[in-house]
């Protein structure tokens, strides 16, 4: 296996360099020809136009100064506020599938306000069990959530973004930056002046507003934005509906910027989940077990400062406070049978021990309500069974406080040029953890009600407290980090970069119910990142970059104790005291060339583009394992996963014609042997398991994605737009092993066009998924002998136990939303 990560590396380093002559080439052709001998005066007094420095700044700490992005050793890419808003989206992830080579939202359970975000192969979730990759920042402030690493992106206005960039091969961006870092700088009123008000209304019932004003009064600014949405879902259940607000209330002087922010956002999302397969192919918006729905709830108050120090050096200061609620109503079937059928009392409901293989005794299964055994159901549904269903109630509040300082220098040494940061951060997290399970009964339409049969609405739990048991907790989590980081610059050519940052993850969680004392547990991590890296600049249009840095994630207190095999939790609801988890840490080289030109030939527009490939190794990557017990898992440690690949991102504009092309191919796969569990996968044995072997491929990873898009400007008034995302093949969530056909790939067209009746008058309209296709954006297996097949003829079909069918299709899929119209208009003032 190391012969083969070495073979790799080899032919990775080899295609790097493999572009040296045709970039070369590219770079002479070019650089300007020599003027001619008769000319040479003229040249000699003609002005010099000098390229323009694009800053980023290399660290999440607002307001820094930033450095010359052409120094950094990675493959950053940057959507701009004006992208966000073109498309007139209420989600952010639209703009970063669209702008970034390789990332992709996708449509995981339903909503599209808040997919999964993917870069590279790594995850940002709002979903608990997503084993999460990605470090998400707005405005210098975490975002990945204290209790489950979990990011809700629905909470971000993007008419309030003023650019979101995505560092790569950077540590300094704390924890959980694996694959990568997302930062969200937001507007203000030194950024932003003036003000648009904006009504969009059409498919599935959907309205959607949005208003922002911004205004500089001498030394002082104001920034204000709001958006509110309304929209019926395009399957049943699906509603959705946000308001969020964004305030910036800034003061400057010459050597002074103060920032007092508040912001304040709340969701809710009809979040439906897969679907069997058998049932889409009869309709093809169907769900299936409801309710499914997330209430999301964030404020946030935060005071930012940049102070110049004098001598080259300055000071930016951030402290924050943010609380987070969370309520979630997970409805799904219920692995429910006659005490009887697994040795115990009979005439006793009991949890189906089916593929079950920890030590307990037969009435550890049995269901109680308040110490009491409940009675088993039968007699109701198709052949005589009752349709059980279970309901889970979580709510989780967090409390967080936090600080960044960070001292920037950029004075010469050695009279070369010179980025010098040096700083830290504290973040202090306090969360409030409830869950409970009742049991139900489904419906025709899968929904779980509670209609009075013995032990109905009852709060669910076994003797042996397996699987099910009301869980009250207490979790602090406290993230120390220091780092220092330095680019100079060797030669006009040459810029090299050294740094690293020390993070330490204090991880605390104390039982509250006085039931479950064994909760009570204390963890520590800690690790030092290392990142070293080059540019060399041949021209401005010829930049070569490489580097190598790491980076760790600390389990998080739900990660951490739920990590037993034999006590598997419903995710987010039960806890129990199991074995520590090993923190993951990710290795990555990556390498590659940019640069921007001007046609040659005369006034043909200019190009800029982006190559590099990247290779990331996580040690002790942490998955999330299925139980044989419908809806709940568990996490555990695995030794290696191994996501390499390309990404290139070109642009390419021409008076009133914009066009861009991005494309990445993402090889994700494990580098072990292990068996895992995997139930409910077709090709599970008795055990419910299934074998991994080096190469199988992570599942729910695409392997290839392509977008595509072209603005032409018709008229000075009139403006039209095209984009088409191609989203490659993936393997099924569950199929680790790779033994089942992979989830086709897909794409979809967008059309919009606006049209400028006055300089404050705009009309616009939106046609997504043009061509209405019907496809699958992301896909699970389900257990075949679902409860749900009681009321439903089809899935009952579906179950081989039943005799009907020798194999049954397991296949479970989130399809995506139809063709869809939106029209609307915007007032500038």
């Amino acid at each position: 296996m190391r012969k083969k990560s070495e073979l790799t590396l080899t032919l990775m380093m080899a295609a790097s360099f493999g572009t040296l002559a045709l970039a070369s080439a590219l770079a002479q052709s070019a650089a300007p020809a020599p003027p001619p001998a008769d000319a040479s005066a003229a040249a000699a007094i003609a002005p010099v136009a000098l390229p323009e420095v694009d800053v980023v700044s290399p660290t999440p700490v607002p307001g820094a100064v930033g450095v010359d992005r052409n120094t950094q050793p990675a493959f950053i890419s940057t959507v701009t506020g004006q992208q966000f808003t073109e498309k007139k989206s209420p989600a952010v992830t639209d703009a970063l599938t669209a702008h970034v080579p390789a990332a992709i939202g996708i449509n995981v359970d339903g909503t599209d306000l808040s997919p999964d975000f993917f870069y590279r192969g790594f995850d940002a979730s709002r979903i608990s069990g997503t084993a999460q990759g990605l470090a998400i920042y707005q405005n210098g402030v975490r975002i990945n959530e204290a209790f489950g690493d979990s990011v809700n992106l629905d909470l971000i206005p993007p008419i309030a973004i003023d650019r979101a960039d995505v560092y790569t091969n950077n540590p300094i961006f704390g924890l959980n930056a694996l694959g990568g870092a997302v930062n969200f700088t937001m507007k203000n009123g030194f950024t932003y002046q003036g003000g648009e008000a904006s009504v969009m209304g059409g498919s599935y019932g959907r309205a959607y507003g949005t208003l922002e004003y911004g205004k500089q009064f001498g030394d002082y600014a104001v920034y204000f934005a709001t958006d509110a949405l309304s929209d019926g879902g395009y399957r049943p259940f699906g509603a959705q509906n946000l308001q969020r607000a964004y305030l910036d209330l800034g003061y400057r002087t010459q050597d002074a910027e103060l920032h007092a922010i508040g912001s304040f956002a709340r969701t809710w999302l009809g979040v439906q989940g897969v679907t069997p397969m058998v049932l889409v192919d009869q309709q093809y918006n169907s769900v299936f077990t409801t309710p499914q729905t997330t209430n999301n709830q964030a404020g946030l108050a935060q005071l930012t400062g940049l102070f110049d120090l004098g001598a080259k050096w300055s000071l930016a200061s951030n402290f924050y406070f943010r609380q987070f609620d969370q309520y979630h109503v997970d409805g799904n079937d219920a692995d429910v049978t006659d005490c009887d059928e697994i040795g115990g009392t009979p005439g006793t409901a009991c949890l189906d021990t089916d593929g079950f293989t920890g030590k307990h005794k037969p009435n550890d299964f049995q269901f109680t309500n308040h110490g009491q055994p409940i009675p088993f159901m039968t007699g109701v549904g198709i052949d005589g069974n009752f349709p059980y269903g279970t309901t889970a109630f979580t709510a989780t509040h967090t409390s967080t406080f936090g600080t960044q300082q960070q001292l920037t220098n950029k004075e010469k040494v050695f009279d070369l040029d010179n980025y010098f940061v040096v700083g830290g951060s504290v973040d202090q997290s306090y969360t409030h953890f409830s869950s409970y399970t009742k049991l139900g009964q489904l419906n025709s339409d899968f929904q779980n009600i509670f209609t009075g049969f013995p032990g109905s609405g009852a709060i669910l739990e076994t003797q042996g407290d397996v699987g099910f048991a009301p869980v009250w907790v207490h979790a602090q989590a406290t993230y120390f980090g220091v780092f220092a980081l330095d680019t100079v610059n060797v030669t006009k050519e040459l810029a090299l970069t050294a740094g690293a940052r020390f993070n330490v993850a204090n991880i605390a969680l104390m039982d509250a119910s006085g039931q479950q004392p064994e909760n009570n547990t204390n963890n520590s991590y800690n690790r030092i990142n290392p990142v070293v890296g080059f540019t060399y600049t041949v021209s401005p249009a010829l930049t070569f970059y490489g580097g190598y840095s790491e980076a760790n994630r600390a389990p998080t207190p739900l990660e951490s104790q739920c990590s037993n095999p034999n006590l598997p939790c419903v995710l987010e609801t039960a806890l129990v005291s199991d074995p520590p988890l090993q923190q993951v840490v990710s290795h990555t080289w990556e390498g590659g060339v940019r640069g921007a030109l001007a046609i040659p030939g005369g006034d043909y527009g200019t190009l800029s583009y982006n190559a590099g490939v990247f290779h990331i190794v996580n040690k002790n990557d942490i998955v999330n394992e299925a139980s044989p017990i419908s809806g709940q898992g568990y996490f555990a440690n695995v030794p290696s996963t191994l996501r390499q690949g390309v990404e290139l991102a070109l642009r390419y504009d021409y008076g009133p014609v914009s066009v861009y092309a991005n494309y990445a191919h993402i090889n994700a796969t494990y580098q072990f042997d292990a068996t895992i569990s995997s139930p409910n996968n077709p090709y599970a044995n008795d055990d419910g398991n299934i074998f991994v072997h080096p190469g199988n491929h992570i599942p729910g990873i695409p392997s290839n994605l392509a977008k595509f898009g072209v603005t032409y400007a018709v008229t000075p008034q009139i403006k039209l737009t095209a984009e088409a995302v191609l989203v490659g093949a993936q393997y099924y969530v569950g199929d680790d092993s790779n033994q089942n056909p992979r989830l086709p790939s897909y794409y979809y067209v967008n059309l919009r066009g606006t049209y400028d009746v006055t300089d404050q008058i705009q009309l616009f309209g939106l046609i997504n998924n043009v061509t209405n296709n019907h496809y699958a954006t992301y896909g699970a297996f389900y257990g075949t002998d679902t409860t749900g097949g009681y009321v439903n003829q089809t899935l009952f079909n579906n179950n081989p136990d039943n005799g009907l069918v020798k194999v049954g299709d397991a296949r479970a899929v989130t399809v995506a939303q139809p063709i869809s119209v939106y029209a609307g208009f915007k007032v500038r003032f």
